[in-house]
């Protein structure tokens, strides 16, 4: 093994150095073990066509949500662990030794920033589009050390640059062995390359989000501009490519019942099986895309459950399974204490059409926090979420703290010549916020961003004008990403609620000893003479 001869011989400085890289990712001792089990013992080298076979992904014929795949795709990702391999890992006469083994790890999966992760993921589906036979508009500089890129993208090239990234994560977390072919179900990403086409490309307000053709769209997305929108709104895109490499040197070390806690997906594959819900796992891979937080790691489990329809622990409430109104909601989401991700599906009519079409759109909002009957803001941190025809992500601006506001009529109602709206709102001020829905559940109104100054500006919808926009609700979802700690207590806390309104209903007689002290007494003495003057007894 590469540690073992490095002991009997003077150990260069660069080694040092690179094993120290490796340390402080973690990942040395795994590689070390890797290197051990993929190497010849006679070269103390591992071959190039054994690492190529290593990081090789294959799926035969995968299954996609959206309506159209290219065909391309499959024979795209025979070539990614050859392309990892060739632009790594340097190889000598007998193969790649322990040095190469370490600096090619290093190169693709090192600590550094994430323009550069990014121009690496770049960089391998390049080479895996030219090994395919297929031309590419991306170049890249010889021997840059910060891997230079110039030229562009079309749509078509990143729907396959975002599904390579989908099933490098999705072979993570559901491959068990390195001999067992799995399934592949891609989601339906059209939300996300509309977002990159809109902020890199030059499009006119003319542009239909709604019945756009994304692999037959023919625009082109400069790669500088297409970088700065990763940036922003997919920051953790190239996680997927170190994920990936530790999971196949995992799995080329351990046995096949010891392949770590990945799970191979036997649920519903069918295309349809997660449309009914408003997050389906593309709309929740978009979300978990964003900077990392404690709620990537829940989003994720969504995306890549065995049936995503069948998650009710985290679902806490749907409008048209549990009924719509502020009481319905109030009751599934009351007692959760931890985040919460609402998904709100409206339709509105577009005045440019003749026929007065109807336009469905999706919004999306997400507290660090369970709602509180409040009649004023409160929250720590959120996000919104322009999710459906279009993705964009809208994080606090740090001005105001206006995060959430969910008020219901008090108990005891009493006259006030101001009465506070009653609904749930996020941004923006009272009766001025930037997203309101109503205590019916019938009616959204979306503001623009300048009546906001908690969270970032931008459209939530598309077309979205100064003038605030009405819409009828068609679907709300309220999702739990606090983990089974925040359901447990929630569960817990129902059950309380429910013992203390089942005490509150039985009046035990026995506790009153005669007829003089029964309630029954009294009530007939108070009906009889209301204004008699009773001692009381201490």
């Amino acid at each position: 093994m590469g540690a073992s001869s490095s002991t009997e011989q003077p150990v260069s400085a660069e080694q040092r150095e690179l094993e120290n890289i490796a340390a402080s990712t973690g990942a040395l001792p795994l590689l070390q073990k890797s290197f051990s089990n993929l190497s010849d013992p006679q070269t103390n080298a591992i071959s190039i066509q054994a690492l190529q076979q290593c990081f090789h992904l294959c799926y035969e014929d995968p299954v996609c949500e959206s309506q159209k795949k290219p065909e391309s795709f499959p024979r795209l990702l025979d070539h990614l662990g050859s392309s990892i391999v060739d632009l790594f890992f340097l190889s000598e006469k007998g193969g790649i030794n322990w040095l190469g083994f370490l600096g090619g790890y290093v190169k693709c999966c090192g600590r550094m920033s994430t323009s550069m992760s990014l121009n690496i993921l770049l960089r391998i589906f390049a080479m895996a589009v030219k090994k395919l036979g297929l031309s590419s508009n991306l170049e890249f500089e010889p021997d840059a050390a910060d891997c230079k890129i110039n030229g562009s993208l079309v749509p078509s090239d990143l729907l396959l640059l975002l599904w390579m990234c989908w099933a490098m994560l999705w072979n993570v977390r559901t491959l068990k062995s390195s001999e067992r072919k799995e399934n592949l179900l891609l989601p339906d990403i059209n939300h996300l390359v509309l977002s990159a086409v809109v902020a890199c490309a030059e499009v006119d307000s003319s542009f239909d989000l709604w019945n756009c053709d994304i692999v037959g769209l023919d625009v082109q997305l400069p790669v500088g501009k297409f970088l700065n929108w990763a940036i922003t709104t997919a920051p953790t895109l190239s996680d997927c490519l170190t994920q990936y490499v530790n999971r196949r040197l995992q799995i080329s070390v351990l046995a096949e019942d010891e392949a770590g806690s990945s799970e191979s997906i036997s649920g519903d594959m069918s295309p349809n099986a997660s449309q009914a819900l408003l997050l389906t796992r593309g709309r929740a891979w978009a979300i978990s895309l964003a900077p990392r937080s404690t709620i990537t790691e829940e989003i994720l489990k969504l995306c890549f459950s065995a049936d995503i329809v069948g998650t009710d622990e985290n679902l806490l409430y749907r409008s048209s399974t549990h009924g719509k109104g502020l009481n319905r909601f109030w009751s599934n989401v009351e007692g959760y204490h931890g985040p919460l991700l609402v998904l709100i599906s409206a339709n509105s009519e577009d005045a440019y059409q003749d026929n007065n079409k109807a336009r469905k759109w999706i919004i999306g909002a997400l507290t660090q926090q369970g709602f509180e009957n409040k009649d004023t803001f409160y929250g720590s941190s959120g996000n919104l979420y322009a999710i459906s025809p279009i993705f964009h992500v809208f994080s606090p601006s740090g001005k105001e703290k206006n995060y959430v506001y969910s008020h219901l009529y008090p108990t005891g109602r009493v006259y006030e010549s101001h009465p506070k709206p009653v609904g749930i709102a996020f941004g923006g001020t009272t009766t001025n916020e930037r997203i309101f829905i109503d205590e019916d559940f019938a009616k959204l109104t979306v503001r623009h961003h300048a009546m906001d100054k908690t969270y970032q500006p931008g459209s939530l919808i598309p077309n979205q004008g100064f003038l605030p926009v009405e819409a009828s609700i068609a679907e709300v979802e309220v999702w739990g990403l606090g983990g089974k700690t925040a359901k447990e207590v929630q569960d817990s806390y129902k059950k309380r609620e429910e013992l203390f309104t089942e005490q509150r209903r039985k009046v035990d007689l026995k506790t009153f000893a005669t007829w003089d002290d029964s309630p029954e007494k009294m009530m007939i003495d108070m009906m009889g003479d209301p204004n008699r003057v009773q001692r009381e007894d201490r």
